[in-house]
């Protein structure tokens, strides 16, 4: 019993020490951004914990403490005596609050400053737009023919600075990627941006954090931290339009997915497919998600996700077509190929 006693604040403590590490975390400070955030923090945290500490000393040296005599603070009160260790101790308590006070100034002001500093000289643009319930994502390159749209993943060279151009088609969301940056909104009829610096390559996960509807919480954004040269890469292959179908069932999908219901929202490169309306499915199963995060992207997952969208995220602008089998089996046969 004793041993078990012992150990209860360490077992009481683990999940918060498991909360400050892992692909979403506020204390991870794998970005600038974070990191500043998490300094400040740290900082706001040791002098406000001081003042507390040095209050509450104050207030149990003031309820233990007895006048030795009761005529003796009668005769002070009458001869309006004032104590000199009493006013030493305010006049010292004003210099440490006005003090602490300054330190939280002057922290938060070169935090500012710092934060404002990478804004400056952005080397990548990308364009995020909150869809209720889905992240549509557009990297901007100076040849417009080279731009990329993708959707629900975020691809960000490490050590960068990365200017993203926030907008919502519908509601307000706010785009949250906790280990690299705090919170910013998308507001409908209004740009907004936030800059990231990753620090490291990793990979994290971003949240919409304003409740925008029922699948608020499967509104997820999988971010991926790699080298310059990583992502150079992965750019140029998110270029090549989506590779032919090589078997029957595949080329039986194809069929189906670019000129049936599919193609009206979903557009896949190098195929007659162009609709806007949903993500952009030109490489599609590369991706770690399906829905946002709604589901892991596998086979079994992919095959709920087609037959019945509904059921997997209940209120999905997607609809439910109500495939028969052989065009559920085709058209996942087809998808999987888009990588």
């Amino acid at each position: 019993m004793t041993s078990i006693s012992r150990a209860g604040p360490a077992i009481l403590a683990a999940p918060l020490l498991v909360g400050c590490e892992g692909v979403q975390t506020a204390f991870g400070g794998d970005g600038a951004e974070g990191a500043r955030f998490v300094s400040l923090f740290t900082i706001f945290l040791v002098v406000a914990a001081v003042m507390y500490v040095l209050v509450m000393g104050f207030l149990v040296a003031a309820i233990i403490r007895r006048r030795t005599e009761a005529t003796h603070a009668v005769e002070a009160a009458s001869h309006h005596e004032t104590n000199p260790l009493l006013r030493t101790a305010l006049l010292g308590w004003t210099a440490l609050v006005v003090a602490g006070l300054f330190v939280l100034a002057v922290a938060s002001f070169l935090a500012d400053r710092s934060l404002a500093r990478p804004a400056r000289e952005p080397q990548l643009a990308i364009e995020v737009t909150g869809n209720q319930w889905w992240w549509d994502v557009t990297y901007l390159s100076d040849t417009p023919s080279d731009n990329l749209r993708t959707a629900n993943e975020l691809h960000l060279p490490v050590g960068v600075p990365v200017h993203i151009r926030l907008k919502s088609k519908d509601v307000i969301h706010s785009f949250w990627v906790p280990n690299l940056a705090g919170k910013q909104d998308l507001i409908p009829g209004r740009n907004n941006d936030i800059v990231l610096v990753p620090r490291r390559v990793g990979l994290f996960r971003g949240q919409c954090a304003e409740f925008c509807g029922t699948q608020h919480a499967n509104m997820a954004l999988t971010v991926t931290v790699e080298s310059k040269a990583d992502f150079t890469r992965w750019w140029a292959a998110q270029l090549r339009p989506a590779a032919a179908p090589s078997n029957p069932a595949a080329l039986a999908g194809y069929q189906y997915v670019t000129t049936r219901e599919c193609s009206a929202c979903h557009a896949i490169a190098g195929t007659p497919a162009g609709g806007r309306i949903g993500p952009d499915l030109t490489h599609f199963a590369s991706r770690r998600t399906i829905a946002a995060g709604a589901l892991p992207m596998s086979k079994g997952n992919l095959y709920g996700w087609v037959a019945d969208p509904q059921s997997q995220k209940p209120g999905t602008k997607m609809p439910t077509i109500g495939l028969g089998s052989r065009d559920l089996h085709n058209v996942v046969a087809y998808l999987e190929t888009l990588k």
